[in-house]
């Protein structure tokens, strides 16, 4: 099976059902299929063919998942980049996967078109949106298109059809943030796509009346497979905008009815502060998700109580592989802070700096197996290396996530660090999630994070970064205080400081690099700090 044949069977059982809305787009499932198999005709005309890369450069909405669809049905392979992405960024994942044709919206031509020459152009430049396309030929690019004109260049009948190809199949090259270093293609095949979708399902409940409230990026598996699940089951997806505008969200998932919201912690920030201003109905809201990055405890209370009928689905994922653990919303109280155990279909276990294989009980590297786990990064065999290793037991690969976890004795994971975030201090291993926890206990503090500094007596010293609520004002040297009973002295953080904001990867995680860093957009004329002595 083909990662996108969902869309397809969905649109022979429920042609007239919804499929799509993004602003004033309603698209059923019938009008989904028929307009991705007339670009996907459109694209072959142009000299794209299967195994070639498309770029998708367009703001999630109703082209974006066209041209989704499209890209897969003829076998080519997927490339979506955020819409926020800059120029010098782009142009590095165009020169990296080497494109044959790029669909890109108008509006972001400032940001594209720059981009173009150093890479010598894709064979063909799909231009989509409302804003005027660029005039004249571009330097290296054959053809220059509109998204309309392809679209209708096929409706004589020369829409593509189904394609030959097989699960082994390059489906996607999905980049990863870039937070810890150069952005990296991670290979999936749609045999990788179909498993992680498969065993997703089986532990979560959509329906087909469902509207699935997805204000996350078609570039990010989050937000794809939001597009993914709907086909699978006859859901509609309501595409939103960026949680930049959160009364804007808020408007359209009521106005909506939405009933399933995919979030990540910072979403349910912004909601959390959102509320303070009055009551948001997200009654009809039945299922609620969480991923990208473990939802803290007091995030997680917040959270509930803006969704109060709702199931939550605390999850934890990564790029390589999609998805591994999930934790059922009936454990949740029996077991928090923790993402759950390992989802069906899949191997997960605990190692060691050595590599050794650790008992339930321990703290250790998180180690995945399964037909879900990448091929591995595009161009990049030094870091597959790293990432990708074979375990003696099984003679094939396994995934070593980075990431470190606590499993306790009954098989549940807590999250503990990033490998490249862990703080060593005082020649001790110290979890900043620990800390930020702390400090999220306080009533005051809306969002946390913590980070090691470079220290020439203690090789690296603990700071704090902390956004409060709205409507409250604290001291940071209360905030150490508070710390100081909670933690133990080696925990402590040096610094606190209080902040309008915190940097977030174009993924919607905490930019811990750029916190390392001094990142500007901190704000410092608004920052107060206070250090523990």
């Amino acid at each position: 099976m083909m990662i996108h044949d969902h869309l397809w069977r969905a649109a022979e059982r429920w042609p007239e059902r919804p499929a799509l809305i993004a602003g004033t787009s309603r698209v059923n499932f019938a009008q989904l299929a028929q307009d991705a198999d007339r670009l996907a005709g459109a694209l072959a005309g142009h000299g794209v063919a299967r195994g070639d890369r498309v770029v998708v450069f367009c703001p999630s909405g109703r082209e974006a998942a066209i041209a989704t669809f499209a890209v897969l049905r003829l076998g080519a392979v997927l490339v979506s980049v955020n819409a926020q992405t800059k120029s010098r960024k782009l142009q590095h994942l165009l020169q990296d996967c080497t494109p044959t044709c790029l669909v890109a919206d108008a509006a972001l031509q400032r940001t594209w078109l720059p981009a173009l020459p150093a890479t010598g152009g894709p064979r063909a430049v799909v231009v989509a949106g409302e804003a005027p396309p660029p005039a004249g030929p571009l330097p290296g690019v054959a053809a220059l298109v509109s998204f309309a004109d392809a679209l209708a260049a096929s409706r004589d009948g020369t829409a593509l059809g189904p394609q030959p190809g097989i699960d082994q199949d390059l489906a996607a090259i999905i980049y990863t943030s870039g937070s810890t270093g150069e952005p990296k293609g991670v290979m999936l095949s749609h045999l990788n796509m179909v498993s992680a979708l498969e065993s997703v399902a089986q532990y979560l409940p959509l329906r087909e009346d469902d509207v699935i409230a997805s204000a996350l990026s078609l570039a990010y598996s989050y937000g794809l497979y939001q597009l993914l699940h709907a086909a699978r089951v006859g859901a509609c997806v309501l595409l939103l905008p960026s949680f930049a505008f959160p009364k804007q969200v808020v408007a359209d998932m009521i106005r909506e009815n939405a009933t399933v919201f995919p979030g990540v912690p910072t979403f349910f920030a912004a909601l959390g502060a959102l509320q303070s201003s009055g009551p948001l109905d997200f009654s009809r809201v039945r299922i609620v998700t969480s991923a990208a990055a473990p939802l803290a405890p007091k995030a997680l209370a917040d959270a509930r109580v803006l969704f109060p009928r709702a199931s939550f689905y605390c999850m934890y994922g990564l790029t390589e592989c999609k998805r591994v653990t999930y934790l059922p919303p009936e454990d949740i109280d029996r077991k928090t802070g923790s993402v759950g155990r390992g989802m069906p279909n899949q191997e997960l276990f605990l190692v060691d700096d050595e590599g050794r294989r650790l008992p339930p009980g321990s703290t250790g590297e998180l180690v995945v197996r399964g037909t879900h786990v990448m091929r591995g990064y595009w161009n990049k065999p030094a870091e597959t290396a790293v990432r990708l290793r074979p375990r003696p037991e099984t003679a094939d690969l396994a995934l070593y996530t980075g990431d470190i976890f606590h499993m306790d004795d009954d098989g549940y994971l807590f999250f503990r660090a990033r490998k490249d975030d862990i703080i060593k201090s005082r020649g001790e291993k110290i979890s900043p999630r620990e800390i930020e926890d702390v400090l999220l206990e306080h009533a005051a503090v809306l969002e946390a994070a913590v980070v090691g500094v470079p220290d020439d007596l203690l090789g690296q010293a603990i700071e704090a970064f902390v956004v409060l609520r709205p409507q409250q004002d604290i001291a940071a040297d209360a905030l150490i205080r508070h710390c100081r009973a909670l933690l133990e002295p080696t925990h402590l953080p040096r610094k606190v400081q209080i902040v309008a904001e915190l940097p977030q990867t174009t993924s919607g995680k905490i930019d811990k690099r750029a916190l390392r860093d001094g990142t500007p957009s901190l704000r410092p004329n608004q920052r107060r700090e206070s250090e523990a002595t």
